[in-house]
């Protein structure tokens, strides 16, 4: 009996997950549709049937990247979580992933589509938006602990957020300079510091045990 239907000649989730790895790698400007196709072992009609363009690609890269690696930001949007706690563990689980063996260093989300040309506006836009995303769950996090009594009425969450996500995007650099886990971890601890010393001056100001 002859087959019906056109067979795939490659394994779709397996060729995201090389381009995965490509855009983590090289970056989205710097990784080209050639690159891609070679590294997938697809022709150019094979690929533009499975995925349409190289930035309908990388939009269903970053998706992919987000369930996957990128859950270690997770932790900030659970309410069961202490909030100071939540803050840290995204800042160790994050740490942990970008210096792990087995794929590029650092975090797609950072290093894909730090400098490029004015032609992917877009793409810059689409990682700008996921890591701004990240920074409102922290700062909801801090408002959760001004709530509480953890930290003092006069914390500025906005401003609070944008320390801890200073932080957290810098790890893709140090990641990639070749910094050790051990010295993040340190830093982190460091960093945690500065929370510590909010909440020990609000419970001096209104009497908290």
């Amino acid at each position: 009996m002859a087959r019906t239907g056109r067979p795939r000649s490659f394994e779709r989730d397996a060729a995201l997950q090389t381009a995965l790895r490509l855009f983590w790698e090289h970056g989205y400007e710097a990784t080209s549709l050639a690159q891609l196709r070679t590294a997938m072992g697809i022709s150019s009609a094979s690929f533009y049937a499975a995925f349409g363009s190289k930035e309908a690609l990388f939009e269903e890269v970053v998706q992919n990247y987000m369930t996957s690696f990128g859950r270690v930001t997770g932790a900030v949007q659970r309410e069961d979580l202490e909030p100071r706690a939540a803050v840290e563990e995204i800042l160790r689980a994050s740490a942990r992933m970008q210096t792990e063996a087995g794929h590029p260093t650092g975090c797609l989300m950072v290093l894909a589509g730090a400098v490029g040309s004015g032609d992917h506006e877009a793409v810059r836009a689409l990682l700008a938006d996921h890591r701004a995303a990240v920074r409102r769950d922290i700062a909801t996090c801090v408002r959760r602990a001004i709530a509480t009594g953890d930290l003092p009425p006069s914390t500025d969450a906005e401003s609070m957020s944008f320390m801890f996500t200073g932080f957290l995007w810098g790890l893709s650099v140090e990641s990639r300079d070749g910094t050790p886990l051990e010295n993040m971890d340190t830093a982190i601890t460091y960093l945690m510091q500065a929370w510590d010393a909010a909440r020990t001056a609000n419970a001096v100001t209104t009497g908290a045990d």
